[in-house]
């Protein structure tokens, strides 16, 4: 599909993670030749080049370890055989094009010491990806009522001029009061006030929430897939380059 935000160039939304960890989030990377990831207690993301090459998927084992799980958005070749795909599905990205952004006064900030009852909620509420340190990507707003946190949206990638919206949920109990609308247009606030633009991912199956976020101003971008893989256990044995084969029996001789 041609939208405004599709151009025959490479453009940061292309490989999302990729931008975010060599842009704003470099200081979480985690980097093995052509491999990048968030640490493993953060984020799930790892960044693979599109045409990955043999010794890549290697590396990608190496950083993660033995039946480590490597999670790529945007994939566009499917891991080696001895990798065990354990999450595959097809999504979307959608950018905003003209959402109504307001501060939304009941919303707190979260943080640290908010993420138990943020894993709780996200336990009960199933949003995507959230983990112990997921919460320092970016600020987190959340919605409590008699004290107990009922819902919560926040910040996870951010690329040189984007930041990506996230972890939007609520609870069972307060659902139909537009508290997930109310922080998506707050979150998408404090981006814009940065001077950035906000988008998304959601799940292409999840309907009800494409149709929300469009209501919001959020506009298609693209169509995108999302995967986990194991690595193998054990690691595959790379052999070393030529070279370093010469370097290594010269070495030994003298």
């Amino acid at each position: 599909m041609s939208t405004p935000y599709t151009t025959g160039d490479a453009h940061p939304l292309d490989s999302p993670v990729r931008a975010a960890l060599t842009g704003p989030h470099a200081h979480f990377a985690e980097r093995r030749g052509r491999i990048l990831r968030y640490p493993a207690d953060v984020a799930p993301w790892v960044a693979i080049p599109d045409v990955p090459r043999a010794e890549d998927w290697d590396d990608a084992a190496e950083l993660v370890g033995p039946g480590g799980a490597v999670t790529i958005t945007a994939f566009h070749e499917p891991p080696p055989d001895d990798w065990e795909v354990v999450f595959r599905a097809d999504g979307v990205q959608l950018v905003d094009a003209g959402v109504e952004t307001a501060p939304f006064p009941e919303a707190v900030p979260l943080g640290p010491a908010d993420v138990p009852e943020m894993l709780a909620l996200v336990e009960r509420t199933r949003p995507g990806p959230f983990l112990p340190r997921t919460v320092e990507l970016g600020t987190y707003l959340g919605v409590r009522r008699e004290g107990v946190l009922v819902a919560m949206a926040g910040e996870r990638l951010h690329l040189p001029g984007w930041t990506e919206i996230s972890a939007v949920c609520t609870d069972e109990s307060v659902r139909g009061q537009g508290l997930g609308t109310a922080l998506v247009r707050a979150v998408a606030h404090q981006i814009r006030q940065r001077g950035a633009t906000p988008f998304l991912h959601a799940a292409a199956s999840n309907t009800d929430a494409v149709r929300l976020y469009e209501s919001l101003g959020f506009a298609l971008r693209r169509r995108t897939s999302f995967l986990s893989a194991l690595a193998p256990q054990p690691l595959p044995t790379r052999l070393p380059a030529p070279g370093r084969v010469r370097e290594a029996r010269t070495a030994a001789v003298r």
